[in-house]
């Protein structure tokens, strides 16, 4: 049978002057980007919630370093500033998972609005504190009420997996999307709070901070078409009872304890500015690896990431024992920073097969917290080390807890079937 033309096919025929024009009844349709991040922004709403929560992440990386310039400058004791600010990481990993499963009770904005109202208004009090010379309890405590920050990491990578449910590809870019945004926010918040605090005055930083926050919480928890449903449930454990989480959440612990040695020896052994190479390797790093297809096994593809990592965290120790040349162990650090954020999205989708439905940001935020106990640790051991052993054997360190990651996650992470 002759094909024939549909009325839709039809071109249309039109006088210009004095020619007969032709001309298509539909034009060309447009070519799909090729771009995964374009493509991922390009959903419906994406943009409007990813930058409300790209201003409510940067002061993540701003208020330790403003609560220690502010306190070391107005008590002269680097001491008490570092007690306060250890005391407000101890407070955020006992109340962050309680808010989180409000949060996937009650929803993402009934609850990070009210609890993002308490964190500032604790960085407020805290700001006044100093500012009018209070006792020095008073500084801990307002400095512990911050710990109601919600994970907006955390709430954002949930949107993500609400809007591409079914979708590996889409799901593994924005969690990339998202390891690259920490990294950035990280990276620019402690230079962005130091420079308000010089060129100002001390308690800038934090006023500033608070104000970010909130205003970024607003923004994104105004976004209600992208928020995940809340899923009613009458009763439901926590996800560390999931099998294979409590061993992928010891992981997080020893991936924690990799940066924070490797913030505290490189500060120790040649100052803080030359740690943003690391943060610029990891997210460069990051970028590119959510181009990359997702791994069809998962598990494997983060022992991979662990052992690449442990492997590029040998770098600075070579190179800090084999040179004194600072050129040579930036170029260390810019490489080892390229192991953590696949690192880190791989580690971060395995939570989210891991964790049961509608109890995402409550695993994610263990996850986070396990992290940030292995920051203080890893603070803690390598200062220990940097202090009797000198600096060079400090970077043992961030190797040893790669090498413990990547064994206990080879020992006792495993995926059930059907996640």
């Amino acid at each position: 049978m002759p094909y024939e033309r549909t009325p839709a096919d039809r071109p249309i025929l039109a006088v210009s002057g004095d020619r007969l024009v032709i001309a298509p009844r539909t034009a060309p349709a447009r070519r799909a980007s090729t771009n995964p991040y374009r493509r991922l922004l390009a959903t419906p709403g994406a943009r409007a919630f990813t930058a409300g929560n790209l201003i409510a992440r940067l002061p993540m990386g701003m208020f330790s370093v403003s609560a220690v310039i502010m306190i070391a400058g107005s008590r002269d004791s680097y001491a008490l500033a570092g007690a306060v600010t250890a005391t407000g990481l101890a407070a955020t990993a006992v109340v962050a998972p309680w808010t989180a499963r409000l949060v996937d009770r009650y929803g993402q904005a009934r609850i990070a609005v009210p609890a993002t109202a308490i964190a500032a208004l604790g960085s407020l009090a805290l700001l006044l504190c100093v500012h009018y010379d209070a006792p020095a309890w008073t500084l801990f405590a307002s400095y512990a009420a911050t710990a109601t920050t919600p994970n907006t990491g955390g709430m954002s990578r949930a949107r993500w997996a609400h809007l591409h449910r079914g979708d590996p590809a889409a799901l593994h870019t924005a969690n990339s999307f998202e390891q690259a945004a920490d990294e950035l926010c990280f990276m620019l918040g402690p230079a962005l709070a130091a420079l308000l605090c010089a060129a100002l005055f001390p308690e800038a930083g934090t006023l500033v901070g608070a104000v970010l926050l909130m205003t970024g919480v607003l923004i994104f928890a105004a976004q209600r078409a992208t928020e995940p449903p809340v899923s009613p449930r009458t009763h439901a454990g926590t996800p560390l009872r999931t099998p294979g989480m409590p061993a992928l959440l010891a992981a997080f612990l020893a991936t924690g304890a990799v940066f924070g040695s490797m913030e505290v020896v490189t500060i120790a052994h040649a100052g803080g500015a030359i740690l943003a190479l690391q943060a610029a390797g990891s997210c460069a790093a990051g970028l590119l690896y959510g181009s990359l297809r997702p791994a069809a096994d998962i598990r494997r593809r983060l022992l991979g990431c662990l052992a690449g990592m442990t492997a590029l965290m040998s770098l600075p120790l070579l190179a800090a024992s084999s040179t004194d040349s600072l050129l040579a162990l930036a170029g260390a650090l810019l490489l080892a920073g390229a192991a953590t954020a696949p690192t880190m999205v791989t580690g971060m989708t395995l939570v989210q097969r891991l964790t049961p439905e509608g109890q995402l940001n409550e695993g994610m935020t263990l996850a986070v917290t396990a992290l940030l106990g292995g920051i203080a640790a890893g603070s803690a051991t390598g200062g220990w080390m940097v202090e009797h052993t000198g600096q060079v054997t400090g970077y043992a360190v961030p190797v040893c807890a790669a090498a413990l990651a990547l064994a206990v996650a080879a020992a006792g992470v495993r995926v059930p079937r059907g996640r």
